[in-house]
């Protein structure tokens, strides 16, 4: 099974997974000097993953959710 798409899997994940939780959690740390905004941005994109993969790989094509699992997240 072929799991990498066309959008440039190597590179927007990871810059995606750093960016993210480091501007949120600079956010929240600056504003209300909560420790947690990086954790709660992953866990935002993990959930953001699942319905992602179930809309268009299940919902639309019938593929089979065991095969679409967002591991570089985990």
């Amino acid at each position: 099974v072929d799991w990498k798409d066309r959008r440039l899997w190597v590179t927007v994940v990871p810059i995606v997974l750093v960016t993210f939780p480091a501007a949120v959690q600079a956010m929240l740390w600056e504003r209300f000097r909560l420790p947690w905004g990086a954790t709660v941005c992953v866990l935002a994109l993990l959930f953001g993953e699942w319905i992602n993969r179930y809309f268009n790989f299940w919902g639309w094509t019938y593929f089979p959710i065991t095969m679409v699992f967002p591991s570089q997240i985990v």
